[in-house]
This record gives C-alpha cells, sequence and structure tokens, in this order.
C-alpha cells in the first residue's frame, strides 16, 4: 500500500472493543481518523485509548468529515443496512459486521448501492479468516479429502451470555440462531461453495411474546449434491462451560475445527494428517479480525480482486427458509 486509508469506525460496542479498534489501531496501511457512537462520552473515551483524533456521536457528522475513505459498522443489526446506504452515498467503502441487512431485499439493495458509487462493500464473516479455516478450506479444495457431503455444527452458550438488543427482534432480526449459529451457516455454505438449498427443517424453543426472540434452535438442511447439515444452537445451555464444535464430512476423510484435526483414509485406513505448527500468540477470534481487517485493506487497495457479496443472498435466502421451517413447524423446499 502506498498511503494509508483513512478510516472510521460507527458503534463502539464489544466486538469494535475488543477486534476492530485494536486492530486497527496498529495494522499497517491503516488510519483510524474518527470513531462514533450515540454515546459521545464512550466515544471520546476510546477515541482518547486508541489515539483516535475525532469522535461523533451522529453517522452523517461523521461521513461529512473529508479525511474518510471507509467505515466499518459494528452498530445492531437493524442499522446495519442503513448504515451501510448511508455511506456508501458520500462515497465510502464498508466493512460491515454480520448481518449484511436482515432480510435478502436489503442484501439486494446494499449491492446495487454499492455498484452505483463504484464502492466495496466487504461483510465481516471473520471465521473465514480464521487460520485453522484456512488449512481445512485447503484440505477441502485441494480434494484431499474426497467430496464433501456433510458439516455437523453447532455452540452452546449459558443465559447470560447474551444482553440488550440481541433479545428484541425488531433489532436483532433473530435470537440464538442468528448471533451463533450464522456463522456456521456462513462456513458451512462457504466451504461447500454455496451451493443452492434444497429444503429445510427446523425447531426451536422461542418464548411467547411478539419481540421475543428463539432460545435455541435445531437445524436440518440439505443443499444441491448431496451436501447435508445440521446445527444445534442454544444460549439457554445450563452447564459448566461454553461449546462450539464444527465438522466437515467427505467421502474421503473427516476435518473437527477447535483445535483442527484432519483424518484422511489412506489404504483403507484412516490416519491423522492434521497439519502441526507452533501455537498461535494471539486467540482464535483475534488472529481471525486481523487477518479480515487486513483483507478489507487489500481489497480496498486492489491488491486483492473484490466480489460483491452476491453470497450473502444464498445465506440469508437459506435463513429465511430455517425461520420459515421454524415458525410453521415443517419443512421447506427451496
Amino acid at each position: 500500500m502506498s498511503a494509508s486509508l483513512r478510516l472510521g469506525i460507527v458503534g463502539t460496542g464489544a466486538i469494535a472493543q475488543l477486534a476492530h479498534l485494536p486492530v486497527l489501531a496498529k495494522l499497517r496501511g491503516a488510519e483510524l481518523v474518527a470513531v462514533c457512537d450515540n454515546d459521545g462520552v464512550k466515544a471520546r473515551a476510546l477515541a482518547d485509548r486508541f489515539g483516535v483524533p475525532d469522535a461523533f456521536t451522529d453517522i452523517d457528522d461523521l461521513l461529512e468529515f473529508d479525511a474518510l475513505d471507509a467505515v466499518v459498522i459494528a452498530t445492531p443489526n437493524h442499522l446495519h443496512e442503513p448504515h451501510v446506504l448511508a455511506a456508501l452515498s458520500r462515497g465510502v467503502h464498508v466493512l460491515c459486521e454480520r448481518p449484511l441487512a436482515l432480510t435478502p431485499k436489503g442484501i439486494e439493495r446494499i449491492i446495487a448501492a454499492a455498484a452505483r458509487a463504484d464502492r466495496k462493500v466487504v461483510v465481516g464473516n471473520n471465521h473465514r479468516f480464521r487460520a485453522d479455516v484456512q488449512a481445512l478450506s485447503s484440505f477441502l479444495r485441494g480434494g484431499e479429502l474426497g467430496k464433501l457431503t456433510g458439516v455437523r455444527a453447532g455452540a452452546y452458550h449459558p443465559p447470560a451470555s447474551v444482553e440488550g438488543w440481541r433479545r428484541n427482534r425488531p433489532e436483532a432480526g433473530g435470537g440464538a440462531f442468528l448471533e451463533h449459529g450464522f456463522t456456521q451457516l456462513d462456513l458451512a455454505l462457504w466451504l461447500a461453495d454455496f451451493p443452492d438449498p434444497v429444503r429445510v427443517s427446523a425447531y426451536m424453543d422461542r418464548p411467547r411474546g411478539a419481540k421475543a426472540v428463539e432460545e435455541s434452535m435445531l437445524v436440518v438442511l440439505e443443499a444441491a449434491g448431496g451436501i447435508t447439515c445440521t446445527f444445534d444452537i442454544s444460549w439457554s445451555y445450563v452447564g459448566q462451560e461454553e461449546r462450539w464444535w464444527f465438522e466437515a464430512l467427505a467421502t474421503r476423510g473427516s476435518a473437527r475445527l477447535a483445535p483442527l484435526r484432519v483424518v484422511k483414509e489412506l489404504n483403507g485406513r484412516p490416519v491423522d494428517v492434521s497439519p502441526s505448527g507452533a501455537s498461535a500468540r494471539d486467540s482464535a477470534t483475534f488472529q481471525s479480525y486481523r487477518a479480515q481487517d487486513a483483507h478489507f485493506l487489500s481489497v480496498i487497495d486492489g491488491t486483492v480482486p473484490y466480489k460483491p457479496p452476491t453470497d450473502q443472498l444464498v445465506l440469508h435466502r437459506t435463513l429465511d427458509a430455517i425461520y420459515k421451517a421454524a415458525n410453521e413447524e415443517k419443512e421447506i423446499r427451496l
């Protein structure tokens, strides 16, 4: 990169504080010039903490700031679409935390707006950038494990792990599955090169109330090519520790994450072919955000080719089918 790209961060919640701010404050080629949050005191405090010159309480004021090349959108889910569209209308590139919008129509509006503005939009699917996921991707895309046939994944979190707007359906768009299953669904579809969904069944536990979101969900998804995926998600888990698992099944092997373990059929026998290496200095999550944010800078810079986020249309149409199947308590065919 010939010059630093000037970035602003909109929304200073946990993910901005724990990932984007510390990453971008030290990332070569990035210059943090402003933060924005409706809590002005918090915005100013974080700006001072990370050496950011300016703090704003209104995104429109931020976007009038001349010294701005791109923004990171890390606001509550229902604000993603309007904030992305506002940034694009001002000619600013965007990295948006997932979900990019709450509906497929919203995704379409963003893709169209980005094309009109000749600007780039990247979605914060950070799990794709984890070192173990990149290694798994190499095994699968290189054909070493044969054909991918399925994914078995899940996440259990205690009730105290979720608060505030995430429990309000109009703001969050969904509950446990949107918060924790969305990333696993994206990962499964991405590793499978986004096959078309064929049919889906889903079962959820949701309290009564128009604004309530689901506490847990079990999903069975069949996609083109005979790929089947299951997702078992809960944020009301009563246990001694959180759990997260993701396993890929293939015709000549299998692989699981956290930690990465790869087993391949050799001469009719299962053999552990997991790559070895030194332990990462940073957590998998922090490492993934550093790689993701660096990728975003490279996309803006032109070092990495840009792909409009059309894959998110497949993802969100699948997501809609999952919630429809759960709400109507029947299998949905697509």
